[in-house]
């Protein structure tokens, strides 16, 4: 289902936000935000192949 959603956004040039604990899907993303306490931040991620 995540590499569809991927493909979609790709396909159609937009977003999709996905909210998860299963960390083993972060690594299909290129931007990944966090929320701790209330906020939100970008966490730092290498350039991955595409």
């Amino acid at each position: 289902m995540i590499r569809i959603l991927n493909e979609m956004a790709q396909r159609f040039g937009t977003a999709i936000i996905v909210v998860t604990h299963d960390e083993k899907i972060i690594p299909t993303f290129r931007r990944i935000y966090n929320i701790r306490d209330g906020r939100t931040y970008e966490e730092a991620r290498e350039a991955r192949a595409a």
